[in-house]
């Protein structure tokens, strides 16, 4: 198949059915593998959607420049769409992100601004805006732009649907809270008995770079009736998930798709039957490094996973 260009090539992505994991012959796991898009994670969908939507209505123009807060895949995705429609990047992170994030950033040729790690995501969003008010940068803010669950309620969702038009339940992870409205209000309204379950750092634990939410920020885009449970999983377990994934499936998932795993085998304990979907939001290359799948973490090692955002 013929593409335009590399923006073309986003979503469509597979959903694979796991087939060694299930608990019970009743209970069949499908896994949507968003590490097929072309920087490896879902978040290509959101910042494509988002520029794009910027370009349509005049808030961006040509020669503009771009700034964005991110603990990682949101940063890579705008410096690839930066570098393919010609927006110079600039996105601000906090220092405690895995080493290969500021790396691929650089690899696309986006600038980095680094907030220090206690102060995590909400001063990155922070710094971000004052430099987008002070310096005229354009601020994506994935947090706050309802296009972000657009995206997935037009593209993620209808995929899902099109490929399994029965779900029971719907399982990721709660970043900005983008895959779990936008999917799970259009998982909802197929079959309103669709349960949706966001899979949540331990608090205190830093998986997706919000601290459980435990710092004060609130993803603005979040809302809790979509939601019918949260789990809590910490970085260990998100680990040994990742380890169970490609050791029983031959599934090469990041960090968060571990864990969404993790959480998804302890909400489906007690489930009979049915059809469940979990979203493997990225690949595992960028953590090679980590040697977590041929050596998942001893329990003293928990503590230092914990100062890295994973997600």
């Amino acid at each position: 198949m013929h593409h335009v260009d590399i923006l073309h090539v986003i979503g469509d992505t597979p959903l694979v059915e796991l087939r060694h994991l299930s608990p019970r012959p009743g209970v069949h796991l499908f896994a949507k593998l968003e590490g097929r898009n072309p920087t490896g994670s879902i978040k290509d969908r959101i910042v494509r959607e988002m520029v794009v939507e910027a370009q349509r209505d005049g808030r961006l123009s040509p020669g503009d420049r771009i700034i964005e807060a991110s603990t990682g895949n949101t940063g890579i995705a705008l410096a690839m769409v930066g570098r393919a429609l010609g927006y110079p990047v600039r996105i601000v992170i906090p220092e405690n992100v895995y080493p290969e994030i500021p790396r691929t950033i650089t690899a696309y040729g986006a600038e980095i601004t680094y907030v220090p790690s206690e102060l995590g995501v909400k001063k990155a969003i922070d710094v971000a805006r004052t430099i987008a008010a002070d310096e005229g940068w354009f601020m994506l803010d994935q947090f706050s732009d309802p296009v972000n669950i657009r995206a997935h309620y037009e593209g993620t969702g209808p995929e899902i649907l099109a490929a399994l038009p029965h779900v029971d339940l719907f399982v990721a992870g709660l970043g900005t809270g983008g895959t779990l409205m936008g999917v799970g209000r259009r998982l909802k309204e197929a079959n309103p008995e669709t349960r949706v379950i966001a899979v949540e750092p331990h608090p205190g634990y830093q998986v997706h770079g919000l601290k459980s939410l435990a710092d004060g920020f609130l993803p603005p885009l979040l809302d809790y009736n979509v939601l019918d449970g949260k789990i809590l999983v910490r970085s260990g377990h998100a680990f040994r998930g990742a380890a169970q994934l490609i050791q029983r499936e031959a599934i090469f998932g990041g960090v968060s798709s571990g864990a969404v795993l993790h959480g998804a085998l302890k909400a489906i304990e007690r489930l009979p039957r049915g059809n469940v979907v979990l979203i493997f939001a990225d690949s595992g290359w960028k953590y090679l490094a980590t040697d977590m799948w041929t050596q998942p973490p001893a329990d003293h090692e928990e503590d230092d996973l914990d100062d890295v955002i994973w997600w």
